[in-house]
């Protein structure tokens, strides 16, 4: 059987989606998809290169380096719930709804890692 490509709901295979509310959910998040693509990449891709930079200025100081480190975790994981874009790959395998689930359930576990390195950082400063 054909699936929903929002719910993952079984549908026949003439149908898209298996209502008119995962139809309008599916268009929103496309829009936003196609809305915000850029600011989000931008955002992304400064923040994945601002970690690997945080964790190699802890070796310098330790302070900044783990301030870097923190504060780009936090807004990447900010980043993921206001903007749960998740990749094709997974839309494919979850569909729009779970991947948006599962992608602001990492953005929550980036927040609680950016939190735990800044924490860790002062108690051993």
């Amino acid at each position: 059987m054909k699936q929903c490509e929002y719910c993952g709901k079984n549908i026949s295979y003439h149908d898209q989606y298996c209502s008119d509310e995962c139809q309008i959910a599916a268009n929103q998040y496309y829009g936003k998809t196609e809305k915000f693509a850029k600011p989000f990449m931008i955002v992304n891709t400064v923040c994945v290169f601002g970690i690997p930079i945080g964790i190699f200025l802890m070796s310098i100081q330790r302070m900044v380096g783990a301030s870097v480190a923190a504060a780009c975790c936090v807004i990447l994981g900010i980043m993921l719930l206001i903007f749960p874009f998740a990749t094709d790959g997974m839309i494919r395998k979850f569909k729009i709804g779970m991947a948006t689930r599962v992608t602001r359930i990492v953005g929550i576990c980036t927040i609680v890692l950016g939190i735990a390195v800044a924490g860790l950082a002062y108690f051993l400063h």
